[in-house]
């Protein structure tokens, strides 16, 4: 399986404000409960998209969030960057999955 970036928007003068809102909406989306919405960020954290550092942590912390939430490929994508990284950085990752499950918790 290949990575690649999601491509949301075209370039323009703002592009730097067209991502920042574009990574806004999907953390939006993604408090939600948005599966789709962790995953793009998975993506866009795994390949540097969006003028951002490629940030493994931060990809799998996403792409776990979007496995959580039915999304089939997020956990392959999650495999996949974990060849990459160390014990260590993954459960950094797995730690920052269940905090934000807690902060973003729905109430019944």
């Amino acid at each position: 399986m290949r990575l690649t970036s999601v491509e949301i928007e075209t370039a323009t003068p703002a592009t730097d404000q067209i991502a920042d809102l574009t990574i806004a909406r999907l953390i939006a989306a993604a408090a939600d409960g948005d599966g789709q919405a962790c995953y793009e960020l998975g993506v866009i954290w795994s390949t540097g998209g969006h003028g951002l550092d490629c940030d493994l942590i931060e990809a799998h912390q996403w792409f776990n969030l979007a496995a959580a939430r039915g999304h089939q490929e997020a956990a392959w994508c999650r495999a996949d960057i974990s060849d990459e990284m160390t014990a260590r950085e993954i459960a950094e990752a797995q730690r920052r999955a269940r905090q934000w499950m807690i902060e973003h918790r729905k109430s019944a």
